[in-house]
């Protein structure tokens, strides 16, 4: 085994196995569907709010491994042309908003809710920009910091400990920031694009892919709420909104609102397969783990590990929650009531302190 396997296994190891059904347990219980209509009353809500960290924390201390085995390092959507490979339109996405914030060597610039960094460092490759990605899950981090060792970009490729809704940095220290479809675990979109207004320096952009649902969204028909719910709950977030309320959050928050769309939407005509494809049906080996019968073939071989006691008491019903939640945000493409990818681009006024 080579020195950077083992320093993976090292990073794996970090997650307390004793700590993962306690985990599960919390994480469900406030997305429990016997409080409240399919867990949608006001107070299941605001406890999500209210304990936003903890949530997001223990969701991704649990999905992390199966994030990365089913999707790499980048943890977002992306619609596909004809012939383009699963990987290649993940990179051509991160490289979109790269181009729109118009990225560059020299510039500093903040990645709001990094993950494991796989668009930081795409990104960092394509711009040549140095890049500051915050997180506030240590099992991220860890794993962050090892790849950009590993692929030799730590010196333009850093990952922090930092809670978007309280960043640590200076004011006007950034020269551009970004976030992909991470700040729709913010408890309160104003108050968190308040600090990427504060840290940002005058005349610097934000852009963003935030997953919202659409005014194709009945709230008064039950199919629609029951995707919405099970969307939140695979996905650890508080609650959806619509575009309205984001652009409404951004302006409240003080920026200038410079282009904002639903890539779902205007990428129909040229890229022809949508962003929920890969979580249907299909056998090509190379997508085959994203679709619902390579997630049921994954789910069985979880249960068994974990019967047999080789993997932690919890995993499989991690994984289920995943698989749930697969199949609910393909239905909110199909049914237009969802959307990953509405993107938007915001700029902090020049004359701002």
């Amino acid at each position: 085994m080579g020195a950077g396997a083992k320093s993976e296994a090292s990073v794996n190891a970090s997650l307390d196995r004793k700590k993962i059904e306690q985990q599960v347990t919390e994480f469900a219980q406030l997305f429990d569907e016997k409080q409240g209509e399919q867990g949608h009353s006001k107070e299941m809500i605001n406890q999500r709010k209210e304990k936003y960290m903890t949530m997001v924390n223990h969701y991704y201390d649990l999905v992390t491994d199966f994030y990365e085995y089913g999707w790499g390092h980048s943890f977002h959507f992306a619609p596909r042309f004809e012939g383009e490979t699963f990987d290649a339109s993940l990179a051509r996405h991160e490289h979109y908003l790269s181009s729109r914030l118009q990225l560059k060597p020299g510039m500093r610039v903040l990645d709001v809710g990094c993950g494991v960094g796989g668009p930081m460092r795409a990104i960092a490759r394509f711009s040549g920009a140095s890049i500051v990605g915050c997180n506030n899950n240590d099992y991220q981090i860890k794993r962050s910091e090892m790849f950009n060792q590993k692929y030799n970009l730590d010196h333009i490729c850093t990952t922090e400990k930092n809670d978007f809704m309280k960043l640590s940095y200076a004011d006007n220290s950034f020269d551009a920031c970004y976030a992909i479809e991470a700040t729709c675990h913010a408890p309160d979109k104003v108050a968190c694009y308040q600090q990427m207004f504060r840290v940002l320096k005058p005349g610097a952009c934000f852009g963003a892919y935030e997953w919202c649902i659409t005014d194709k969204y009945d709230p008064s028909n039950e199919y629609h709420r029951h995707i919405k719910h099970l969307i939140e709950k695979g996905d650890s977030l508080p609650d959806l909104v619509l575009p309205e309320v984001v652009i409404d959050a951004l302006k409240k928050a003080g920026f200038e609102v410079i282009e904002h769309f639903d890539i779902a939407v205007t990428s129909r005509k040229t890229n022809p397969i949508p962003w929920y494809s890969t979580l249907q049906g299909g056998w090509k080996p190379s997508t085959f783990k994203h679709t619902k019968w390579g997630r049921a073939v994954t789910q069985v071989m979880v249960d068994v590990l974990e019967k047999c006691k080789i993997a932690p008491k919890g995993t499989g019903e991690t994984h289920r929650i995943l698989s749930t939640a697969a199949d609910y945000l393909a239905r909110g493409g199909e049914t237009g009531t969802f959307t990953p990818m509405y993107y938007f681009l915001a700029r902090k006024p020049f004359d701002a302190k």
